[in-house]
């Protein structure tokens, strides 16, 4: 479901915006960045928010292509 929702934000953007999505489970952390890339867009950074856990939240940062 998150890599869905990304998806039809990232659709409404125009090329070279920027999107910030916090991804939180090791499903979406692993199945979110992988996909966004297949679709052709950059990711610029993926880092676990300060004190979280490796599957904790993680802020995903998009730039459309």
């Amino acid at each position: 479901m998150t890599f869905v929702k990304t998806k039809l934000r990232v659709e409404r953007m125009t090329a070279g915006e920027v999107l910030e999505v916090r991804l939180k489970g090791s499903e979406p952390i692993g199945n979110v960045p992988r996909s966004i890339t297949e679709l052709g867009h950059e990711i610029l950074d993926m880092s676990p928010e300060p004190g979280e856990p490796l599957d904790g939240v993680h802020r995903l940062l998009i730039r459309k292509k």
